[in-house]
């Protein structure tokens, strides 16, 4: 049997497939039960995936580096693509051993800062190297090691480089936990990264920070520095870039609900960073996510007074509703629901009447066939009916008034 593939209608023979992807395979290696595998896939397979099993008998494999290089179906997949005219695969490197990584982290722990940035650019070139070479490294404590070396403040371009390579692995759960089992001062150095001039390295340090405070517990949530959310809320200011922006987006709908982190977050302007995101961006998820955490800091009388000193604070909100998503019309409706309820006045009911708060929320009534979002809306326009309803000129166009509902 052999499987066609997209070259000019060349059929690649079976024996050449890795039986994970189905694709030609470019280093073939054996594993314990003699099936051979990619050796991509197979280490997908045993280490992000965790399953210590041969994907095709479903037998256990008693150790998870035993990958034999297949060299012979190698060379005679190369020789294939050779008569057939197809992409020639390349020889691959290969792979690094483990006791040679070993030494090499040995080596650079006990370095000083001037042949520390040596034995980093070895370890980048491992990491970068395959997935095999992050394994190996990750197991033998590489991500433990780099942490240290970002918590280190008297070394800037090691920290930086460190900062660099981290980005090249998936941080367990248990490394990123360990950042608050030791001490605030890595902490320290990601709010000193942050403050820096270089864009990337912020976006780096914003992603790491988010995932750090992702498995953090209720204790490091609720005493979260004031200069997380001062660092986070200029990241959103100054738009490094859309990945960078929804990191710290998701990081204070992470923080936002524990303690007082409303009131730092207010402290921090990040209602005025959250509502001119939403008067430029038109990301779908990242208006989401804005909306979210205005829906939060609404949830707190500092946060409706600074959105309502916003001049476009109410317009820009009511504006979102049945124009991004369901998700973000329902933030918007309750954002204006706590303002209703707790912040109503009567300047605030007539800018909500002047700017299209009221007419808005006739629609969502109108249009909407039930749900939370309806019976949401209709309390705010029951609430103020008398205001609304009387106001002059008229809030409240022709063609909805017969959705607004009865007191």
């Amino acid at each position: 049997m052999e499987e066609e593939n997209g070259n000019g209608g060349v059929e690649i023979p079976c024996y050449f497939l890795c039986p994970i992807s189905m694709q030609l395979m470019e280093d073939p290696v054996t594993v314990a039960t003699g099936i051979t595998y990619d050796r991509r896939n197979i280490e997908k397979w045993l280490f992000s995936g965790k399953l210590a099993t041969c994907p095709v008998t479903k037998l256990p494999l008693v150790s998870t580096d035993d990958l034999t290089p297949n060299h012979n179906l190698r060379r005679l997949i190369q020789s294939w693509c050779t008569v057939n005219s197809y992409e020639r695969i390349s020889t691959p490197k290969p792979a690094v051993d483990r006791s040679r990584i070993v030494d090499l982290l040995n080596e650079a722990r006990d370095s000083s800062n001037s042949e520390m940035i040596s034995c980093l650019h070895r370890i980048r070139s491992i990491a970068c190297r395959n997935e095999s070479g992050r394994h190996q490294l990750q197991a033998a404590g590489a991500v433990e090691f780099l942490l240290s070396v970002v918590r280190r403040n008297d070394d800037a371009v090691s920290r930086d480089e460190a900062l660099n390579i981290l980005e090249e692995f998936e941080i367990s759960d248990s490394d990123l936990k360990a950042v608050f089992a030791e001490s605030d001062s890595i902490l320290d150095s990601l709010i000193e990264i942050l403050q820096s001039e270089n864009p990337q390295n912020r976006a780096l340090t914003m992603k790491l920070l988010k995932s750090i405070y992702d498995v953090a517990d209720p204790t490091h949530l609720i005493g979260s520095k004031p200069e997380i959310f001062t660092q986070t809320v200029q990241i959103i200011f100054d738009k490094i870039s859309p990945t960078a922006t929804k990191s710290a987006l998701k990081l204070l709908t992470e923080l936002c609900p524990w303690g007082r982190n409303r009131i730092k977050a207010v402290e921090s302007n990040a209602v005025s960073a959250l509502i001119e995101l939403l008067l430029e961006s038109s990301d779908r998820r990242a208006s989401e996510l804005a909306l979210t955490v205005l829906d939060q800091l609404c949830g707190c009388a500092e946060g409706r007074a600074e959105l309502l000193r916003h001049g476009a604070g109410l317009a820009i909100v009511s504006k979102k509703i049945l124009r991004i998503s369901h998700a973000a019309s329902d933030r918007a409706v309750r954002i204006l629901a706590s303002i209703a309820k707790y912040s109503a006045n009567g300047r605030v009911m007539t800018e909500m009447g002047e700017v299209g708060v009221v007419a808005k929320l006739c629609l969502v009534v109108q249009i909407e066939g039930g749900g939370k979002r309806k019976e949401r809306a209709k309390e705010i326009l029951r609430l103020h009916s008398r205001f609304w309803k009387g106001a002059a000129p008229p809030c409240v166009p022709p063609h909805l008034v017969s959705a607004y509902p009865s007191s």
